[in-house]
């Protein structure tokens, strides 16, 4: 294989090159922190090379003409290289810096674009590691492993310089053993790549924990759950620990190793050097200046398994961080998409089939039309296929098969972003950003007046809760919204729905888990919200089953009947009045 090939094919230069993209803007501050690494590296050459004049001069000519300034040299050339390094960290630490946040910007955009599945099939700590971690260690190590190489390098070379300017015998046996040290290295690469795969995954189950004990606390304590979770974190930490040794294992031997070439090294070194001055070749300051260029050659190349998993960590982050940068979105726009316009006259689901499993079907061949005005009622038994169906329509999940169509255009031709601007969804548990009910409530429409605001707030039957609140709009809600009630919070929803004024509304049982006084008021918001819309509503409450236009019953996936309240219940043995006798009638008995 050709050399150029060889160099394509390392990983040291495909990494790298990956990167450049994010040096680029930075690249001349970068390239100031290397250059800088030269003399940092090369400085480690004068003390070896000042020692042979000295000890000539003055251990072995005892010469009264001692030479004083080479004491005060190297002084001044090590606080030199002090200086530089500390100049060289900051900034190689300001460069860092910059390529991190454009790694983890690139990141969070990319998280933004993974269709829903992506995160029904991950845990949060795996994405907080994938997108945020990975860009610490990727350029941590990217950096800092680049600065020590780029100083090891010119100090290797130029302490070999001196070895050969000291004895060319001697070097030649130095340099012969560097190579034997450095062997074994290669070798490493395959045999900790699982080991690294299973340490992310580890480590990425610690962050999980955590945020399961930060969202589940009431859960946990309700429960005495304190030790079940305290276990838990005891066996993921033993996980970690086990991983780390198995790490060691993999790598640590490499130290002693090197050791011990090392020292065979400088001990032949020694042991033929003693001949040398025996015979006059070179002189002790020769020798003394060749072993002291020799023990700083070998002593970082000694201590290099101590840095290897910091290196290996630093690849495998930057090949993982990229695997997440090219990959391409299932769910994403077409090449030329059409923009959606707000004004629609019907919405079609043709032969529409969905499974989250392969082969597990979840929606079989539904067939159902919706006018523009019109409101449909979904009911049927749990796990049927009702959120799955309305979900398919902002295109959280793609049909497997069929279309689903908006003026006879398949959704999937319209741009993404056109789509979800016409069509705006409450959910049964809504999430609520840290901060304002202001800022919560224009995120439906960020340039949205005052006034629009305010009609908002009272459509959705807000007013005279904000009126209780010493800062009104601008009360802070705290992290999903923690210090709201769940009334509240989906009067914030309905009013952010509300206010981004998209003529297609999905509600997904908005009320089903309030009490019966929160979900009167919610209702009535809930009216206000679907008047002159197109609505799909998931029901569990027969007023809002009763008031739809038509009722869909989908069970087991399949569309079973549909019709009006008063139609369905003609249907003698049919499913949804004996839904209705079992369900519904109880709640009409309570009314």
């Amino acid at each position: 294989m050709k050399l150029v090939d060889l160099i394509k094919e390392n990983r040291f230069f495909i990494n790298y090159k990956r990167m450049w993209p994010y040096v680029k803007p930075v690249w001349f501050r970068a390239l100031c922190s290397m250059l800088i690494c030269i003399p940092i590296g090369s400085l480690d050459a004068i003390i070896a090379l000042a020692l042979k004049p000295y000890m000539d001069l003055v251990m072995v000519e005892k010469s009264i003409q001692s030479p004083w300034y080479i004491p005060l040299g190297i002084v001044a050339f090590t606080s030199a290289q002090g200086g530089l390094k500390y100049l060289s960290s900051y900034i190689s630490t300001w460069v860092g810096g910059k390529i991190t946040n454009g790694l983890k910007y690139d990141m969070f955009k990319k998280l933004l674009t993974m269709p829903t599945l992506f995160f029904d099939k991950r845990n949060s700590g795996d994405i907080v590691f994938q997108f945020n971690n990975q860009a610490d260690i990727a350029c941590n190590g990217l950096l800092d492993n680049l600065s020590v190489f780029t100083q090891r390098f010119f100090s290797s070379i130029s302490l070999i310089l001196v070895l050969f300017y000291n004895s060319w015998q001697l070097a030649l046996i130095a340099v012969v053993m560097l190579g034997c040290a450095f062997a074994p290295v290669a070798k490493l690469q395959k045999k900790i790549k699982s080991v690294l795969n299973k340490t992310v995954v580890a480590d990425a189950a610690i962050i999980t924990e955590y945020n399961e004990v930060f969202a589940g606390n009431k859960t946990i304590t309700s429960y005495n759950l304190a030790q079940h979770e305290t276990n838990k974190f005891h066996y993921i930490l033993q996980n970690i620990f086990k991983l780390r040794i198995k790490m060691v294992q993999k790598t640590q031997w490499l130290s002693p190793m090197m050791h011990v070439i090392v020292s065979i090294g400088i001990a032949a070194a020694i042991g033929y050097g003693s001949h040398l001055i025996m015979s006059n070749q070179i002189t002790a300051g020769n020798f003394v200046s060749f072993i002291t260029a020799l023990i700083l050659l070998y002593t970082p190349i000694k201590n290099i398994g101590n840095n290897l998993n910091a290196v290996q960590f630093s690849f495998f982050s930057i090949e993982r961080i990229f695997e997440v940068l090219d990959s391409v979105p299932e769910i994403r726009d077409k090449e030329n998409p059409i923009t959606m316009k707000k004004e629609h006259n019907q919405i079609q689901f043709e032969n529409v089939c969905f499974e989250y499993v392969e082969n597990v079907p979840v929606l079989k061949n539904i067939n159902l039309s919706v006018k523009r005005g019109e409101t449909i009622a979904l009911v049927g038994n749990s796990g049927g296929g009702k959120s799955t169906l309305v979900n398919l329509i902002p295109r959280f999940y793609d049909v497997k098969s069929g279309s689903i169509k908006i003026d006879g255009i398949d959704i999937r031709d319209y741009s993404l972003n056109s789509l979800r601007q016409n069509i705006a969804v409450v959910f049964q548990d809504n999430f609520l950003f840290s901060g304002t009910i202001r800022e919560n409530i224009l995120l439906g429409k960020e340039n949205a007046t005052e006034e629009e605001l305010q009609r908002a707030v009272k459509i959705a039957y807000l007013d005279e809760f904000i009126a209780t609140l010493q800062n009104g709009l601008d009360t802070q809600i705290g992290e999903r919204g923690i210090l709201l009630s769940g009334g509240q919070k989906q009067r914030v929803a309905i009013a952010r729905a509300f206010i981004k004024d998209a003529p297609i509304i999905v509600l997904d049982e908005a009320t089903s888990a309030l009490d019966n006084k929160s979900e009167a008021i919610v209702q009535k918001a809930i009216d206000n919200l679907m008047r002159d819309k197109t609505v799909f509503i998931i029901a569990h409450r027969l007023s809002t089953i009763k008031n739809a236009n038509r009722i869909a019953v989908i069970n087991e996936g399949d569309l079973v009947e549909l019709g009006t309240h008063d139609e369905l219940m003609q249907i003698q043995n049919g499913q949804y009045k004996t839904l209705y006798e079992m369900q519904f009638k109880k709640q009409e008995v309570q009314v």
